[in-house]
């Protein structure tokens, strides 16, 4: 078979991995198409998956009219690609996967969550043969939607398929019992970001010089705009595909943006995400914070205040360990489900009983 498999971000790297990599032992041919945002190839090249990229997207703020041009190349590319390879299926999500599993005549898989907007829920919608999503999605996305019991990020962060590195203290360049905060600012420049506002610069100041009273704060600055010259604070500068164990070795991850905080909570670290201006109920973070594993605060004071408490509790990581413990590991390793569907051709009637059972049909009548 062949398999075409869309890496458009980071994240997207990260969630198709482990399955890229298996359908490949299996003697399956995959093409990895990615576009290089953030270290989003840097990551294709260190998991060694075959990939070619079909364009690039920066974080600066760009016009409507710059975006429609680089769209427009973009399909371009990935049109030329699809003819040459002749997938059998494709995976990814928006536009991209969708006109690729169009132009290609095959079936195509979405892999979603609980973002807000709806621009790659309606491109793409109606193209999917397949649609996979967390139970606690609060969508209904039609008759090809299927939700599993988990979070997309349980391809990569499942029990099943993660061990943290133990020498993460070691690569960071602090003693062993050296508590530390991992502090990450997004650029907040992807669609589904339009109209939002996280921390302010005065805010990101004054967040990293209370935290540097308490533990070594390193910075994780999406759109690199930060000055740490006078701050009480290290970038974060290990290899990008290392941001997993240096998250599960955290005291603390304090975050204006999702899917960290989503995956600090799935390792069993105290995590913390300032809304900022986002209002969007995300059914995500509502599941993590019912059972513990994160907190979602609006205010910038409550954000601070609560940091600092959680560092002056040193019971706070093992409370976190142990809800990790004994909720994650019930969860669905999403990359059993990714691989099966990938070699059922995207059918939910092809699956063996036991993928199957792991999946329930989202839509209801009327």
């Amino acid at each position: 078979m062949r398999i075409l498999v869309f890496a458009n971000t980071p994240a997207h790297v990260h969630l198709y991995r482990h399955a890229v990599s298996r359908l490949g032992e299996r003697g399956h041919e995959v093409c990895v198409l990615g576009r290089e945002y953030d270290c989003t190839t840097d990551l294709l090249e260190f998991y060694g998956l075959p990939y070619q990229p079909y364009g690039a997207h920066g974080t600066e703020p760009t016009s409507r009219l710059a975006f429609g041009r680089e769209l427009v190349g973009q399909l371009g590319r990935i049109a030329t690609t699809t003819r040459r390879f002749r997938p059998d299926v494709v995976f990814g999500r928006g536009p991209y996967a969708a006109f690729a599993g169009t132009l290609a005549r095959a079936p195509t898989v979405l892999v979603l969550d609980d973002e807000p907007g709806s621009f790659n829920h309606t491109v793409s919608r109606p193209f999917a043969d397949c649609i996979l999503s967390p139970a606690v999605t609060r969508r209904d996305l039609g008759d090809a939607h299927y939700t599993f019991e988990g979070f997309k990020e349980c391809a990569y962060l499942h029990p099943a398929v993660f061990d943290p590195d133990p020498a993460v203290h070691e690569y960071l360049g602090i003693d062993p019992d050296e508590p530390y905060v991992i502090v990450r600012f997004n650029a907040l420049d992807a669609l589904h970001d339009a109209g939002i506002e996280g921390f302010s610069p005065p805010q990101r100041r004054d967040l990293i010089e209370r935290l540097g009273e308490r533990a070594t704060v390193f910075v994780s600055d999406e759109g690199d705009d930060l000055d740490l010259a006078d701050l009480p604070a290290r970038p974060y500068d290990l290899h990008p595909a290392l941001i997993h164990d240096a998250m599960a070795g955290a005291d603390l991850l304090v975050a204006d943006t999702g899917t960290m905080v989503t995956e600090a909570g799935l390792l069993g670290t105290p995590a913390i995400r300032f809304r900022g201006t986002d209002d969007h109920v995300y059914g995500e973070f509502r599941e993590l914070e019912r059972v513990g594993l994160v907190e979602q605060v609006g205010g910038y004071e409550a954000v601070r205040e609560r940091a600092i408490e959680l560092l002056e509790d040193e019971a706070a990581t093992e409370r976190w360990g142990q809800r990790r413990r004994e909720y994650v590991g019930s969860l669905v390793n999403l990359t059993d489900v990714l691989v099966d569907v990938a070699e059922a051709r995207g059918s939910i009637d092809r699956l063996e009983p036991t993928t199957r059972d792991t999946l329930r049909h989202r839509s209801t009548p009327g």
